[in-house]
């Protein structure tokens, strides 16, 4: 077999960027749009979920690592010329917006329903109305004793400890209601403001470990850090002209959001750039 055909048939086996990713490979120019300008500067996302429930599938350009040298080896001025981290940054934000999104939909999903929602109240004017009943019925208790009618005052008393025995059963209710409301039910569940996932509150140390120390969160909590990184790097920067006609972003009106929007970078706890990265278990983080 001539070894034009056997390169094709290896190309056809292990795909075209395998066979193209060494540093000796033929190369492109570093300024091709075929190249994987994210590669080139930091991580592509395509290559941080693979074997994932987030996998992206392999990433339609090239990964050269000779190009990735040549872009280390390069001058501040070059790669300020070239502007790839705008490229970077753009594709970062696609991805982090996205499981932004998801996140906002799982958290509601684990909202109270509406009948629920109905009870609470219920269960709070009920509790609410008791109480005043049982104020009141203390200063009449109060009252009648002090007039010398004990008969009157013991026979409301008793109906006051009665209306004390009806507010506890329904403050449990509304306990009751609140642990195991919604879909979340006896599980607890919550969703990891990192990466989108569902997890429980009884999920023992092993468990919570498996999911932080996990691909899937690893990888996220990366592209978080990252992204709010260099976003911070090159605040107040213009992109290359290049990139005139593209997707608006941070440094011109409403486009990226300014460092601290969106969820954090790796761990718990509500959103904002608030972690730097932290991707491993955080003890009393519920």
């Amino acid at each position: 077999m001539a070894a034009a055909d056997m390169r094709k048939l290896l190309e056809q086996l292990m795909g075209q960027q395998a066979m193209s990713a060494g540093p000796r490979a033929p190369q492109i120019e570093i300024t091709d749009p075929k190249a994987c300008h994210s590669y080139i500067v930091g991580n592509c996302p395509h290559d941080l979920f693979t074997n994932t429930r987030q996998d992206f599938g392999p990433c339609p350009k090239l990964h050269s690592e000779a190009l990735k040298l040549e872009y280390q080896d390069a001058s501040p001025e070059q790669k300020r010329e070239w502007g790839f981290e705008f490229d970077y940054l753009q594709d970062m934000q696609r991805h982090v917006f996205e499981c932004d999104r998801r996140i906002d939909t799982a958290q509601r999903r684990l909202e109270k329903t509406p009948d629920e929602i109905r009870q609470t109240n219920q269960l709070l004017k009920q509790i609410n109305e008791l109480t005043k009943t049982i104020e009141n019925g203390m200063l009449e208790v109060q009252i009648l004793g002090e007039v010398g009618q004990v008969n009157r005052a013991v026979s409301e008393f008793f109906i006051v400890r009665q209306k004390k025995q009806e507010k506890e059963d329904r403050e449990r209710d509304l306990k009751s209601l609140a642990d195991t409301g919604g879909p979340s039910g006896h599980q607890k569940l919550q969703v990891c403001d990192v990466c989108g996932a569902y997890l429980s509150r009884l999920d023992n140390d092993r468990r919570l470990a498996d999911h932080f120390y996990g691909k899937m969160h690893l990888g996220y909590a990366q592209m978080r850090k990252s992204y709010n990184q260099l976003k911070h790097e090159v605040q107040g920067r213009r992109p290359p002209r290049r990139h005139a006609d593209g997707p608006r972003n941070d440094f011109e009106p409403n486009g990226y959001r300014g460092p601290g929007g969106g969820h954090g970078s790796g761990g718990w706890g509500g959103r904002g750039a608030r972690r730097g990265g932290r991707g491993g278990p955080r003890r009393g983080g519920w």
